[in-house]
C-alpha cells in the first residue's frame, strides 16, 4: 500500500497561452483527482511547471523579434495565473530556465554519461552557411514529398499531415534565412533505448489497469523496436551539454522536460526549507507516481523517461499514466494556427471558471476524443448545474426560510423514503469514490449529479407545499432529509466546483475542513441558521453563445487570411453560417437488395503497425467481437499506428478477402473524407461485433 502520491501534469510549452484543449487533457483531470485525496487527507504532491526549451520558443521569440527568455517569461507567468484562476491546485509550478533545473538536468545526464547509457554518433544533418547553425527540423521548410505542399516543415506537413524528417523535404531552405541549405557532419549522444528494450517490457508487463489508448501505443512501438534516440541536438537556447567539446549543444527538451518534474519538486523542498523532502516523493519505493498527460506524449511518459529513470537508478517509476485523447472543439480539431481555440483567459472575459470545469469534468476525452461545443456548454450549465444542482439547492434553502425561520429541522418519525433516500448519500459516496479511484471522472462526476436529481425527485415526490399545512412534521422531515443532501453534495462536488461549494459550505455552516471521511447524512446540524445566498448558477443565455461563436469564426477567418467579409478559400474549415461545403456527388442509387448484402459491424482497434515498404499502409488488428481480423487501410499519411489502439470503428465484415503487400486484408474500416482531405473514423459506441443496420 502506497503512503503518498506524487502526481505531475504535463508541462506546458511557454509560447502561448493555455486553451482549453489543454485544460481537458491534463490539468483538470489530474486537479480532480488531487482535490479528491486531499478530501481523503491522503499525502498528495501536485507538480507542473513551464516547458521553456525547444524549437517552439525560438521560433515564437524570433517571429516577435525578441529572445526567448523574454517569451517565456511572459507565458510562465500568464500562465501560472490562468491555472490559478481556474483553481488548479499545484503544490508547485517551476520553470525549466531556472538555474535549479539547470543543475539537475546538467547532473543527470551526467551519471548516465558515466554510466555508459549514450553512445556518441557523427551524422550529416542540414546546416545553414550564412546564420552558421545547424537547423532544427522546424527551421526547415520544402516541398512535401507525398502531397507536393510547398511549405511542409521537416518535422510535418501540415496540410497532408505526413511525418517526415529535414532530408526527405523536396528543396529544403532555412526558415531563418532563406537559403539552401548544406549537409555537415556532427555529433550527438544517444541513449541506446534498444539495448533496453526487454528490461522496459518486463517492467510494462507489471504495470495493472493502465488505459488500453495507453497500452496500446506503448505495444505499438515496443512491437516496431526500440532504437538508439538522440539526447542533444545543436542548439543555442536549452541546457548545455556538461561535456568538454559540447559548446552549442544542448539537451533534447524531450530528455529535460521530463527532469522539470523532478527540479520543480526540489525547487518545492527549498520554499518548504526542508531541502531533502524532494527526495521522499521521488526517491521512496512507497510513493506512487502517477502522469497526467495527452496522447500525444503516452510514449515520453511511459517508455522513455522510464527508461532515464532506471538507467539513473534511484527512482520510483511511474505507477499509472492515465492519459486523456484529444477535445476537439465544434466538430473539428483545435488549432490554434487557423485560430481554432478557445484561450482560457479570455473564457473567463463571460464566465466563472466553475461552469467549464464542470463541462469539460462531463465530456473529458477519457478513452476516445470529445467535443467541445458552446452549444452543449449552455445546455449543460442551463439543464444540469442550474435546473438540477442550482434548483435543488434553492428549493430547499428558500423553503426553509419561508416556512422554518431559516434553520435546518429536526427529523421526527421519518418515513421509509425519508430513510432510504439519506441512506442514499452513503451510497452515492461510495461510487463517486471508487470511479475517482479508477480515474473514471466523467462517471463520478454523473455519479454525484446523479444525488442532486435524487434530491429534486425526492422534494417532488414529498410535496412540502402541501405537507407544510396537512402533515408539518412530514414537511420539515422533507426539508431535514434535504438539507443533509446539500451538505453531503458540497463535499462530494468541491473537486469539480471548489468555488461553488465552498459558498454552498458556507451557506450550511459548514467547515471547510470536511474530509471525504465526513459525508454522512446528518452533516447539516439540526437548527443550524441557514444563510441567505443567490442561485448559485445563473443560466447562460442564447446571445452569449452567438457572441462565442461569431468570435470563434472571427478569429479562424483572421488566422487564414481572411477578412470580415467576402467568401472563404476553398476547403477551409471556418465558413459562414448558412454556406455549403462542397462535397462529392452522391453517386448512382443502388438497389435495396444489394444495400443489404453489405454486412457492417463494429469493431475495436487493438493494435496498429506501418507496412513495411509502404507509404500508405497500416496493418490493423480488428476486434470484432467473435473474431479478430488482420485489416490494411491506406490512412498512414493521416494517423500515426500508435494512436490507433483503442479507436471504434466501423467495419465492412464481408467485404472478399484481398492480398496487398503479401499480407491477407479481410475487412475494410469506414473512413469519412473532410473537403480539405482529412480522414476521420466513423465511429460506433457499440459493443464489438454489433451489427450495424
Amino acid at each position: 500500500m502506497f503512503q503518498r502520491t506524487l502526481i505531475t501534469s504535463a508541462l506546458p510549452y511557454a509560447n502561448g497561452p493555455i486553451h482549453l484543449g489543454h485544460l481537458a487533457g491534463a490539468y483538470l483531470p489530474a486537479d480532480l483527482y488531487t482535490r479528491f485525496l486531499r478530501l481523503n487527507h491522503e499525502d498528495v504532491l501536485h507538480i507542473c511547471g513551464s516547458d521553456e526549451h525547444g524549437v517552439p520558443i525560438t521560433i515564437a521569440a524570433e517571429k516577435e523579434g525578441v529572445s526567448p527568455q523574454e517569451i517565456v517569461d511572459r507565458y510562465h507567468e500568464m500562465n501560472r495565473s490562468v491555472f490559478e484562476q481556474f483553481g488548479i491546485q499545484f503544490d508547485y509550478y517551476g520553470r525549466t530556465s531556472s538555474a535549479t533545473h539547470l543543475k539537475t538536468s546538467a547532473d543527470f545526464f551526467t551519471t548516465l554519461y558515466e554510466k555508459g547509457a549514450f553512445v556518441e554518433k557523427t551524422e550529416e544533418q542540414l546546416f545553414d552557411e550564412k546564420a552558421g547553425m545547424f537547423l532544427p527540423d522546424r527551421y526547415v521548410k520544402g516541398t512535401c514529398p507525398k502531397c507536393g505542399y510547398e511549405e511542409a516543415y521537416g518535422d510535418q506537413c501540415e496540410k497532408c499531415g505526413t511525418a517526415l524528417s529535414p532530408a526527405e523535404l523536396i528543396n529544403p531552405v532555412s526558415t531563418i534565412t532563406g537559403n539552401q541549405p548544406v549537409l555537415k557532419s556532427t555529433s550527438h549522444w544517444y541513449i541506446q533505448l534498444g539495448e533496453m528494450q526487454e528490461q522496459i517490457e518486463a517492467w510494462i508487463g507489471t504495470r495493472e489497469h493502465w488505459k488500453p489508448n495507453v497500452t496500446g501505443q506503448v505495444k505499438s512501438w515496443l512491437d516496431a523496436g526500440l532504437t538508439d534516440r538522440a539526447v542533444t541536438r545543436d542548439l543555442t537556447w536549452g541546457v548545455p551539454v556538461p561535456l568538454e567539446g559540447a559548446e552549442g549543444k544542448v539537451l533534447y527538451v524531450w530528455f529535460d522536460a521530463p527532469i522539470g518534474y523532478i527540479s520543480a519538486t526540489r525547487e518545492w523542498a527549498d520554499a518548504k526549507g526542508e531541502p531533502e523532502a524532494w527526495k521522499t516523493y521521488w526517491q521512496d519505493k512507497d510513493t506512487r507516481l502517477i502522469h497526467f498527460i495527452g496522447k500525444d506524449n503516452i510514449v515520453f511518459h511511459c517508455i522513455m523517461f522510464p527508461a532515464m529513470l532506471m538507467e539513473h537508478g534511484g527512482y520510483v517509476l511511474p505507477d499509472m499514466v492515465p492519459a486523456n485523447e484529444f477535445l476537439n472543439l465544434e466538430g473539428q480539431k483545435l488549432s490554434t494556427s487557423r485560430g481554432w481555440a478557445v484561450w482560457l483567459q479570455e473564457y473567463l472575459d463571460n464566465f466563472d471558471a466553475d461552469l467549464l470545469r464542470y463541462v469539460l469534468g462531463t465530456t473529458l476525452p477519457e478513452t476516445k476524443d470529445s467535443d467541445f461545443s458552446w452549444n452543449d456548454f449552455q445546455s449543460r450549465v442551463n439543464n444540469e448545474l442550474a435546473d438540477i444542482l442550482g434548483n435543488f439547492v434553492f428549493r430547499t434553502t428558500s423553503f426553509t426560510h419561508r416556512f422554518f425561520d431559516g434553520k435546518v429541522p429536526e427529523l421526527h418519525n421519518p418515513s421509509e423514503l425519508d430513510k432510504e433516500t439519506l441512506k442514499s448519500i452513503g451510497q452515492h459516496a461510495q461510487k463517486i469514490a471508487e470511479r475517482y479511484r479508477s480515474f473514471r471522472f466523467r462517471d463520478a462526476i454523473t455519479e454525484t449529479m446523479n444525488l442532486a436529481r435524487t434530491g429534486n425527485r425526492y422534494f417532488t415526490e414529498t410535496e412540502p407545499w402541501k405537507t407544510r399545512k396537512e402533515n408539518p412534521e412530514a414537511c420539515a422531515n422533507t426539508i431535514h432529509v434535504c438539507s443533509q443532501i446539500c451538505a453531503a453534495l458540497s463535499i462530494m462536488m468541491d473537486p469539480v466546483l471548489p468555488g461553488a461549494m465552498k459558498n454552498l459550505r458556507e451557506q450550511f455552516d459548514l467547515a471547510d475542513s470536511l474530509a471525504w471521511q465526513d459525508i454522512s447524512d446528518h452533516l447539516a446540524v439540526p437548527g443550524t441558521k441557514i444563510q441567505e445566498r443567490d442561485i448559485l448558477f445563473q443560466k447562460v443565455e442564447d446571445e452569449l453563445v452567438e457572441k462565442e461563436m461569431q468570435k470563434l469564426t472571427e478569429r479562424s477567418r483572421k488566422a487564414q487570411g481572411h477578412g470580415s467579409q467576402g467568401a472563404t478559400k476553398e476547403g477551409d474549415e471556418s465558413h459562414d453560417e448558412g454556406s455549403v461545403t462542397k462535397q462529392p456527388p452522391v453517386r448512382e442509387n443502388t438497389d435495396f437488395d444489394t444495400f443489404m448484402k453489405v454486412d457492417l459491424r463494429a469493431g475495436k482497434i487493438t493494435h496498429a503497425e506501418p507496412v513495411k515498404k509502404s507509404k500508405k499502409l497500416l496493418k490493423l488488428t480488428v476486434d470484432l467481437g467473435f473474431e479478430t481480423r488482420t485489416i490494411l487501410s491506406g490512412i498512414a499519411g493521416h494517423v500515426s499506428a500508435e494512436s490507433l489502439p483503442g479507436q471504434s470503428v466501423c467495419v465492412v465484415a464481408n467485404l472478399a478477402p484481398r492480398m496487398m503487400m503479401g499480407i491477407e486484408s479481410n475487412g475494410m474500416v469506414l473512413m469519412a473524407e473532410e473537403p480539405d482531405g482529412t480522414l476521420r473514423f466513423v465511429e460506433t459506441e457499440a459493443a464489438p461485433g454489433s451489427p450495424i443496420t
